[in-house]
């Protein structure tokens, strides 16, 4: 495998050899100053250039960067799909090497470039052959760090996660148990996530990134937090996919809990008790998850369903009543 050096001296020598490549700069997590190093870290790299064109009229001009078991071509995809693009300002190739050096070259005008180098505090310049881009300050990763939220952003999270939950319960109940984990990953989780963030960036300052799918989070979280939204990822055995939801519930309400009561919106305080009761976290769980629960019962005469600690869930359809044994809920 090519090391650093010896790809950052073959991303220069490219660039300085040919006249239409006028500078260079870098983003991404080789220029987060806070991000770990290890050998499968991208080369996000920008070539400004006087134009696109002659570079797309001639695809094998990437072939310099080494053999590649696989190349990406998004812009062109994009374009091709019929989306929306600028293909004379903006474009793309994405190279997986055999080596295992993977290197994301975007080539961009300078118009484009500026705009680009300007809003990502993740920038380092490595070469500018006539001074036109401007001085940037030291790269970090400020960009990235956990917003606080508005009234908005909370109230959406709040309820976007208790209206899509019960989806997944509507998924098990039909025997759909692929159409549950979709709902449980891509609607469910992302708020779960997002209220997780807020609470690593309420003890942090909002001065701390969250990682790519919240990886950097159990940093900055509560004890036996990060455990816990472990243990909301389930398999296919819909067993498994109850307990995750029984287990994304009370997270979800005890990080909620620990987070200022003003960014409730004004719009949901005025709600009736009974309308805004699960959103606003005001009654304590496992009391307020009986009543939410009830609706959600898989099909079956009882179900029992163990966490860790100790703890557990019985929950019996006929006589609709939710229990949680001795121990944590968690």
């Amino acid at each position: 495998m090519r090391t650093e050096r010896e790809m950052t001296a073959l991303i220069l020598g490219v660039a300085e050899r040919d006249s239409r490549v006028r500078a260079v700069f870098m983003n991404g997590s080789r220029a987060n100053p806070n991000a770990p190093r290890d050998i499968f870290q991208d080369y996000d790299i920008v070539y400004v250039v006087e134009e696109t064109a002659s570079f797309r009229a001639q695809p094998g001009w990437v072939d310099v960067f080494g053999e590649r078991l696989v190349m990406q071509t998004p812009d062109e995809m994009d374009h091709a799909a019929g989306q929306p693009t600028d293909l004379a300002r903006c474009y793309g190739y994405l190279m997986q090497f055999a080596d295992g050096n993977r290197i994301d070259l975007r080539l961009m005008t300078l118009s484009r470039a500026l705009e680009e180098c300007q809003s990502d505090s993740q920038t380092i310049v490595l070469l500018d052959k006539d001074g036109i881009l401007p001085p940037l300050p030291l790269p970090s990763d400020t960009a990235y760090h956990i917003r606080r939220p508005d009234q908005t952003a909370f109230a959406g999270c709040c309820n976007e996660f208790w209206w899509t939950l019960p989806y997944v319960a509507k998924g098990l109940w039909r025997g759909r148990v692929t159409y549950a984990l979709d709902t449980l990953n891509a609607c469910v989780r992302p708020q779960l996530l997002h209220m997780l963030s807020w609470l690593a960036g309420t003890r942090t300052g909002f001065a701390v990134s969250a990682g790519k799918s919240g990886a950097d989070l159990p940093a900055y979280l509560p004890a036996g937090c990060w455990e816990r939204y472990l243990s909301t990822y389930a398999d296919a055995e819909p067993g498994h996919v109850w307990a995750a939801v029984f287990a994304a519930a009370p997270l979800f309400l005890d990080a909620r809990i620990r987070l200022p009561r003003r960014w409730l919106s004004r719009s949901t305080k005025r709600r009736p008790k009974e309308a805004c009761v699960i959103c606003t976290g005001c009654v304590s769980c496992p009391r307020m998850l009986q009543k939410f629960f009830e609706q959600l019962f898989p099909p079956t005469a009882s179900v029992f369903i163990p966490f860790r600690k100790g703890a557990a869930l019985k929950m019996n359809r006929s006589s609709k009543t939710v229990q949680w044994t001795k121990g944590p809920l968690m």
